[in-house]
């Protein structure tokens, strides 16, 4: 790999990760509604008994120590830190579970290397943490099916597996959609780092609008601004009075454009990524991120599944549950979300007296409508659009930023972003 092109994984396709990642918490709905199965709650882990049934092998590949800051560690270790969890509390439906690791380098001969491997291991299924090149030939040649979180590259779309989001596509569908359902926006101006990879991203977004019939303009900062840089920013995006505007700044860019609309008197609405949504962001900015809205954001809403994920992520970061916030969790909940959501079917397998293999499991999500993510219990759809046959998820929440300093979601619990997609 270049170095261009290692930034634009880094910073491009891999912000629509983090943000694919919260957005799997995000849904208030305790359950998605099903058909033609009758489904137990994703709640009932904590009352199964400890698994004793064959072991069931997952095979995980995952980025790790690579150059250009490429390194997820907590992706394996918060889901070994969920196989325990479950091994104590029902396993893959019954089968004790073993999660075999093996550690890829962002490229090419590493993870076909790690394929190479997992296959001699025999395992029952795969599982991508964050593998950038997956070897999808070499497990189905060898008939090992594959499950993963969230497409990378754009051949990841159509491969052949199961993959429970829907990475940059369906992020920036929904902020589309958003803008469209939300404020029937006719015209909106994108906030953006002009860098390879937010390309990527306001590519995507462009895309998406131009579905919705959104006028759009674009305005490019630094990766980063002073606070007089990020007020430039938002006095030029907001200059045409646009119905919306869109910031895709994240991290320290939440800061600087939440209080640089808030110094200027700006009210024009701002869709923005969830990370701005994150508790320390609205620690450091307070009600100046009023009229912010977040597509994907995860609600201040309790419930069993949250308490479950902060059982499974505390001894990782050696703390209390109670501790835990699990919109502070980063990319490293992508391997509870996988692990979990693999689990939880495999158990309304087990009620439905069918086999619980690899495959057996593959098949359920590809053709057994009502299936859902785990933690949010959101819907998944796998393969209802052609054109991304990999991926299962398009329906997610919008949540905005209230006077009671909660985010919540106010109606919009559901956006479907198929007719959305780029």
């Amino acid at each position: 790999m270049t170095p261009t092109k290692r930034r634009v994984l880094r910073s491009g396709t891999l912000f629509a990760a983090i943000a694919l990642s919260v957005s799997l918490i995000a849904s208030t709905s305790a359950q998605a509604a099903t058909t033609k199965a009758k489904l137990t709650p994703s709640n009932n882990f904590p009352t199964l008994k400890p698994a004793t049934g064959p072991v069931f092998t997952i095979g995980m590949t995952n980025t790790e120590g690579a150059a250009g800051g490429l390194d997820y560690p907590e992706i394996r270790t918060f889901a070994q830190s969920a196989v325990d969890y479950l091994n104590k509390r029902g396993g893959m439906g019954g089968r004790k579970i073993k999660l075999e690791a093996c550690v890829v380098k962002a490229s090419p001969e590493t993870s076909a290397a790690c394929a190479q491997e997992l296959v001699g291991k025999k395992v029952d299924a795969i599982l991508l943490g964050l593998d950038i090149f997956p070897s999808y030939t070499t497990y189905d040649a060898a008939g090992i099916p594959v499950f993963g979180v969230l497409p990378i590259l754009p051949g990841d779309y159509t491969a052949k597996a199961v993959l429970f989001g829907g990475g940059n596509a369906t992020s920036m569908a929904v902020t589309a959609a958003a803008a469209k359902i939300k404020y029937n926006a006719k015209n909106v101006s994108i906030i953006a780092a002009d860098n390879p990879g937010t390309a990527g991203t306001v590519a995507s977004l462009e895309g998406s609008l131009k579905k919705a019939g959104i006028a759009f303009k674009t305005v490019k900062g630094g990766d980063n601004e002073t606070d007089a840089g990020y007020q430039g920013l938002m006095r030029e995006a907001a200059k045409d009075n646009p119905e919306v505007l869109i910031s895709l700044y994240g991290d320290a860019g939440c800061i600087g454009t939440i209080r640089g609309r808030a110094s200027l008197g700006i009210k024009i609405p701002v869709l923005s990524t969830i990370i701005c949504a994150g508790s320390n962001v609205r620690a450091a900015v307070g009600d100046d991120l009023l009229g912010w809205s977040f597509p994907g954001a995860q609600t201040d809403r309790l419930t069993p599944e949250r308490a479950i994920l902060q059982a499974i992520t505390a001894p990782v970061r050696k703390v209390k549950p109670a501790e835990i916030d699990p919109g502070a969790l980063g990319l490293g909940v992508l391997g509870v979300q996988g692990i979990m959501t693999m689990a939880e079917h495999a158990n309304r397998m087990k009620t439905k007296k069918l086999p619980i293999t690899g495959a057996s499991l593959f098949s359920f999500f590809k053709t057994v409508r009502g299936t859902t993510a785990w933690p949010s219990g959101a819907a998944l759809e796998c393969g209802a659009v052609p054109a991304y046959s990999a991926v299962c998820a398009f329906s997610f929440p919008v949540a905005e930023y209230t006077k009671d300093g909660n985010v919540t979601i106010p109606g919009l619990e559901k956006v479907d972003v198929k007719a959305y997609l780029p």
